[in-house]
């Protein structure tokens, strides 16, 4: 299960005891987490294309209602379009402090995996065609790569289209 780490090095975060639950089969990567260094940096790390890594966004409606949304690294969430898709008035990123407190992650180390509260989820859905992608493993400078079709699996996410160019 996992091939690049001994069992007894992988961090068994809250994320990794959900995967390893599922018999997930995924590879551990940790890598020097830089402070705001983003998906650019983790992708640099450990060579791989930042389209393939995963971000987790923790976001709200305008009733205060939490969401996940899981994007590829390279791309923005528009959150109009999120907020059209899902039928409410407004979308928009959570304060860092609330972020963590519904995911139970430090901001830098949101997993999709085994957050404190079950929070509806929805996945930019080009995402289920790599042929592999790299998301949070629950720790700051740890990734798990896996096939999107175990993620789609485990979390049974909603697939929508709101992805953005980023900003350079």
């Amino acid at each position: 299960m996992l091939r690049s780490m001994g069992k007894d090095k992988v961090p068994v975060t809250s994320a990794i005891r959900v995967l390893r639950q599922h018999r997930v089969d995924f590879t551990a990567h940790p890598y020097d987490y830089e402070p705001r260094g983003g998906t650019r940096h983790s992708a640099q790390c450990l060579g791989v294309d930042e389209h393939a890594v995963i971000k987790t966004l923790v976001m709200q409606d305008d009733a205060g209602q939490p969401l996940v949304v899981l994007m590829h690294g390279d791309r923005e969430v528009s959150t109009k379009a999120l907020a059209r898709a899902l039928g409410v008035k407004a979308i928009r990123p959570c304060d860092p402090a609330v972020a963590e407190r519904h995911s139970g992650y430090q901001v830098g180390g949101t997993s999709p995996f085994g957050t404190r509260k079950a929070m509806p989820t929805y996945m930019e859905a080009s995402i289920e065609a790599l042929p592999r992608l790299w998301i949070n493993g629950g720790k700051r400078g740890l990734l798990v790569s896996m096939a999107p079709a175990e993620l789609v699996r485990v979390l049974s996410p909603t697939p929508v289209e709101v992805a953005i160019d980023r900003e350079h």
